[in-house]
């Protein structure tokens, strides 16, 4: 991320850009290859038999097409991969989901869809206190989730909140040179208040005897509440791999012994970046963010439990009944519990410079429960300098490619270029590189008024300057991401099989 500093003293920040490959017709290096073989074994049939193309040119003709012709950056051919998928997996059953007394199967409750592999486990904190971390058997990550307080930076001044942006680019940074880091998830989540704490204040301390014009003045306070308060959550979840550690550990002690030696540092870097770090989130605060989720009616009665008596609440509260007892995902929604949610991810980031306040308007709580995640994947060093690399060859490459073809160099192609060569100039210089993406989720109880709650949400991030695609056909695995669960779909798509 880079910054400058204009004559109005307005500091703006930008130089992120979406990764290209190296490849021609705008294809990646997967996708040119597959191009390239399929004129060469054209060509070569034609040479040896011209009778045999009428058998392998159709053929190689769907695979030109069906990398070649794209929409929006989706080829043909993945548009068809995927509806395939959704149709064979809806053909199977695997987007509906009956858990705990709905299911007599062995697994009945295990969480539904990528969150299945996941236990929770509580470890110790060293000070007499535990906290919850989420095992991922497969990958063999463990997420450590942060509560923690955003201050608000429209009542900080210009040069504070350059040093919280300065700070959470320079703690991003150093992500690079802790091994065991993942990836880090940062959510925002938003909901109109239930009133339960207030109105638990207000009903233990009303007098018996107090005067009824008084007494109906606060219950009326009470009952407005919801109406008039938000519920805001903000989250810090740390992906550990202990696999990734030079000490090696073997059993499931010593990997939490790994990760709990890696977060005293991580934790006190974010108090410079704006944040107030109330302490890592417990077992059983992380299964009420879950169950919540997946029952937003139940918000209410979880925060309540929670701040009234927790003891009772770790006894309820648990992985076995955090996740639903229904659900279906369709093409453009997951229903969960009696809510329907739609799942968006970033599509394109902003192309020009932006204020630190950018995303205020898509964080701001609105009229239905909303998480909007940040997710962030850093490199080591090496993988930073090779990466940079790379994508200064892929951007000379196309230039090259144009210029042989005699094409006038397009605008967005220069700047693409620019931003290349910038990135790679500031990673020499110390500047950490990593992956970026943005996931956002609404969630409403009355399916009438999905269609205005997804209209909130598109026009938020159009006012953000942030272009979002909605997640169709892949709508449960983005719900699980804005989770504190250590969900990273680009990592699972690359360990999962397809």
């Amino acid at each position: 991320m880079s910054a400058d500093s204009p004559a109005t003293e307005t500091r703006t920040y930008g130089g992120w850009r979406r990764a290209r490959a190296l490849g021609m017709f705008g294809l990646g290096f997967g996708q040119t290859m597959a191009v390239l073989a399929a004129l060469t074994v054209s060509l070569i049939t034609v040479s040896v038999s011209p009778a045999g193309l009428l058998m392998v040119g159709p053929i190689c003709l769907v695979i030109i097409v069906g990398n070649v012709a794209q929409w929006d950056g989706v080829s043909l051919a993945q548009a068809l991969v995927q509806r395939l998928r959704w149709a064979t997996g809806a053909t199977r059953g695997h987007t509906s989901y009956r858990g705990g007394v709905m299911s007599a199967e062995e697994h009945a409750w295990q969480l539904p869809g990528v969150l299945a592999p996941t236990v929770l486990l509580s470890a110790e904190d060293g000070h007499g206190g535990t906290y919850g971390v989420v095992w991922h058997r497969r990958l063999g990550t463990m997420t450590v989730t942060l509560r923690c307080a955003a201050q608000s930076t429209w009542l900080a001044d210009s040069e504070a909140a350059t040093a919280w942006v300065s700070n959470w680019g320079g703690w991003l940074a150093g992500l690079g040179h802790v091994p065991i880091v993942r990836w880090v998830a940062v959510t925002v989540d938003t909901a109109a208040d239930s009133g339960t704490r207030l109105a638990d204040y207000i009903t233990g301390r009303l007098a018996p005897d107090g005067p009824a014009a008084a007494v109906r003045v606060l219950e009326q306070l009470v009952a407005a509440a919801p109406q008039a308060a938000a519920d805001v959550q903000t989250n810090v979840s740390i992906t550990f791999d202990p696999a990734a550690s030079p000490a090696r550990p073997r059993s499931l002690q010593e990997c939490l012994t790994e990760v709990d030696r890696a977060l005293p540092g991580l934790q006190d870097g974010l108090a410079g970046c704006g944040l107030t770090v109330l302490g890592r989130a417990t077992a059983t605060q992380i299964a009420g963010i879950v169950r919540h989720s997946f029952d937003p009616t139940s918000r209410g009665d979880v925060t309540r439990l929670l701040s009234a008596d927790p003891e009772a609440a770790a006894q309820l509260l648990d992985w076995n009944n955090a996740g639903p007892v229904a659900a279906q995902e369709h093409t453009d929604r997951y229903e969960h519990d009696g809510a329907t949610s739609v799942t968006w991810a970033w599509h394109e980031a902003p192309r020009q410079p932006v204020t630190h306040h950018v995303l205020a308007r898509l964080l701001a709580p609105g009229d239905h429960p909303k998480r909007v995640t940040l997710l962030y994947r850093p490199m080591t060093a090496a993988q930073a300098a090779g990466e940079v690399e790379r994508q200064v060859n892929a951007a000379q490459f196309r230039s090259a490619y144009r210029r042989a073809r005699k094409l006038d160099p397009t605008a967005r192609d220069i700047a693409d270029h620019e931003q290349a060569a910038q990135a790679a100039r500031e990673e020499a210089l110390g500047a950490g590189v990593g992956l970026i993406s943005l996931w956002v989720t609404t969630t409403v109880l009355d399916p009438a008024d999905l269609g205005r709650a997804v209209a909130e949400v598109e026009s938020r991030a159009e006012t953000c300057k942030v272009r979002l695609r909605r997640l169709w056909r892949s709508q449960a695995a983005g719900f699980a991401v804005t989770l504190p669960t250590g969900i990273c779909p680009p990592v699972l798509a690359q360990q999962w099989p397809h």
